[in-house]
């Protein structure tokens, strides 16, 4: 049997969602935790998190296990800083080494398409992304999900 891995980071709840959905699957779960502390208040939060995703910062990471060699699929949920993937996880797909892995990639978004993560991801990796819209709220935005096994 396949073993499988969800790898996601979240601030706002949305990534749990999807994490219940992964889970429910028969993923293991590894949330990802920032050493940086970001503000509570959406304004601030998206001028701290938007500046680091549009300069691809990195954070430094809690306890971070990095070993994935024993893991067939991998799913990596990101919430969309300023159309980019956030720091947390720059930081997880600068650790890790996903060649010759079955990954794919999750973006939680609160407006636009994330087209730069969703490039990023196209040229790392050579793969699409599937875009959820707030799906804390929009929980249909799942359905987009069923064809990850």
């Amino acid at each position: 049997m396949k073993k499988k891995l969800f790898i996601y980071y979240t601030l706002t709840g949305n990534g749990d969602i999807v994490k219940d959905t992964f889970k429910d699957k028969g993923y293991e779960i590894r949330k990802v935790i920032s050493k940086s502390k970001y503000p509570k208040n959406l304004f601030l939060l998206m001028m701290i998190g938007g500046f680091k995703a549009t300069f691809n910062k990195k954070d430094k990471l809690i306890d971070f296990n990095t070993d994935i060699s024993k893991y067939d699929k991998i799913v990596i949920s990101s919430p969309i800083w300023n159309d980019r993937l956030c720091a947390p996880i720059n930081s997880v797909i600068n650790l890790l080494d996903l060649k010759d892995k079955d990954i794919s990639f999750i973006l939680h978004s609160a407006s636009g398409n994330a087209n730069h993560a969703k490039e990023k991801i196209k040229n790392l990796y050579g793969i699409d992304s599937i875009i959820l819209k707030e799906p804390k709220k929009h929980k249909e935005e799942l359905i987009k999900l069923k064809n990850i096994k």
